[in-house]
């Protein structure tokens, strides 16, 4: 495989897709109650899980270094390599990343590094993963690949559907009066990230299921070629919502195939317990 793929740990990827695709993970910290917990494959997420329930203040992330993005480059032995990130609009770790190319490229001036913001985050993000994944396969230049990638990012839909707003309340990613209402008013909102990757509400219902049901159907209408595209469905601690979900899905609309994974540590610290994001 000529090719290799980085991304940092906002993803959702599985162990298992991991080790199928050969992703090398830059991983983001998280502090709660000045506790840090670094989101890797040690994070043991039901001690981070409760550590947040009992927490009322905000979590603290902070981004993967370029020391850290460098540390993953230099594990490369491919040509080509693509570095996958949040959304530019939500972390750091998207400049972290450039400031470790251009480091990286001095050292190895042969190689060809690209870096892609996903203007999207979680199941969005690996969604994304999967589609360049797809792409570097393919038997054309690495320009006509960078080309495909980038028409990829726009293409790209993702939604999430919160049953608590807590934690995007302490975190400042919705105003607080606006979450204190939608909480009060059992509104499970449809979110998702706008053009640029910022979060931007798509449609307001009312409870979580119809919210959950009103996406199930609405994805036909969402985008064209289902039945080329993997939906992938990132959970917090709400498996049986994804599953019902996927059903759902199965029922209105043929996409080439569906992913359930449990999201990592920073998507859970923003998602909260029973959030549901969807990539496709």
């Amino acid at each position: 495989m000529s090719y290799r793929i980085v991304a940092d740990t906002s993803c959702d990827i599985s162990q298992e897709l991991e080790e199928k695709l050969r992703v090398l993970l830059v991983s983001f910290k998280i502090a709660i109650e000045g506790v840090e917990y670094v989101d890797d494959e040690n994070l043991d997420l039901n001690v981070f899980i409760e550590a947040m329930k009992a927490s009322k203040n905000p979590i603290r992330t902070s981004c993967p270094s370029p020391y850290d993005y460098l540390e993953k480059l230099n594990e490369c032995e491919e040509d080509k390599i693509i570095i996958v990130t949040i959304s530019e609009l939500l972390s750091g770790s998207n400049n972290a990343a450039v400031i470790a190319r251009e480091e990286y490229l001095r050292e190895h001036p042969d190689k060809q590094v690209y870096i892609v913001n996903s203007k999207t985050a979680s199941a969005g993000q690996l969604s994304l993963i999967l589609k360049i994944d797809e792409i570097m396969k393919e038997e054309i230049s690495f320009e006509a690949q960078i080309e495909k990638i980038e028409e990829a990012v726009g293409n790209n839909e993702t939604f999430f559907i919160l049953e608590n707003l807590d934690n995007l309340i302490k975190n400042g990613r919705i105003k607080k009066a606006t979450g204190l209402v939608a909480t009060a008013l059992n509104i499970r909102p449809i979110m998702k990230p706008d053009k640029n990757g910022d979060i931007e509400i798509h449609e307001i219902n009312r409870g979580f299921k119809k919210s959950l049901l009103k996406l199930a159907k609405e994805l036909g209408s969402l985008a064209d070629n289902l039945e080329e595209r993997i939906l992938v469905i990132s959970h917090a601690e709400g498996l049986e919502k994804a599953q019902m979900l996927a059903d759902k899905v199965k029922e209105l609309h043929n996409f080439k195939d569906i992913l359930i994974v449990h999201t990592k540590g920073l998507a859970t610290g923003y998602a909260d317990m029973g959030g549901i994001i969807v990539g496709f």
